[in-house]
């Protein structure tokens, strides 16, 4: 996320956020920005899911959920979510991992005609990270599909309102709509790590 809290409110005609950590990189467990209920709103990004040690049966830190397949919608995990709270999540591009284990680079993917676009989201509260958003994925198509098998379901303006407030089955539409637009790949050599946290 390159643009601040300032643009993206603007461009999704949207109430600005108190707070965010916008712009830069956002990872899973750390907050980035979304528009719910006509706010720019910081959340952290992915859901938690605790899982408890299998040697001492104890629980262990959660684990963030940060993409849910749509395939994936209908069940326990995110159904509620899906039917009752979903969200955009504005972006300028997103990265994907490239290359053998051990030695993957970062590969950026982009839309070649816009700075910032909006992804398909859905949100809840947790008892342990307060809000919390998770980015909505289906199988990738075109440019995409040759850096990953699944990409972020993006969504157009005139899609926006459907997503944010149509039924679960509106929504659902919008995600098995094929992408027919041009997606920019943008391969480094940088390592799959994190940087700057």
């Amino acid at each position: 996320m390159t643009k601040s809290s300032a643009e993206v409110a603007g461009l999704f005609n949207a109430a600005p956020a108190a707070a965010s950590n916008a712009p830069g990189e956002i990872y899973p467990g750390y907050p980035g920005l979304v528009v719910a209920n006509g706010s720019i709103r910081s959340m952290v990004w992915g859901f938690p899911l605790s899982l408890k040690s299998k040697k001492s049966g104890q629980p262990l830190k959660p684990k963030p959920v940060n993409n849910a397949r749509t395939d994936k919608l209908s069940q326990f995990f995110w159904r509620d979510s899906f039917e009752k709270r979903r969200c955009l999540i504005p972006l300028t591009a997103w990265a994907e991992a490239e290359g053998p284990r051990g030695s993957m680079t970062r590969t950026w993917l982009s839309l070649p005609d816009a700075e910032l676009f909006a992804v398909a989201g859905v949100w809840r509260s947790s008892d342990e990270w307060g809000d919390c958003y998770s980015m909505v994925m289906k199988d990738g198509t075109g440019a995409a599909a040759e850096v990953h098998s699944r990409m972020p379901v993006i969504l157009r303006g005139d899609q926006y309102p459907i997503w944010e407030h149509g039924s679960a089955a509106e929504a659902l539409t919008l995600c098995e709509l094929p992408y027919q637009r041009d997606i920019k790949v943008d391969r480094t050599t940088v390592p799959w790590v994190r940087t700057g946290r």
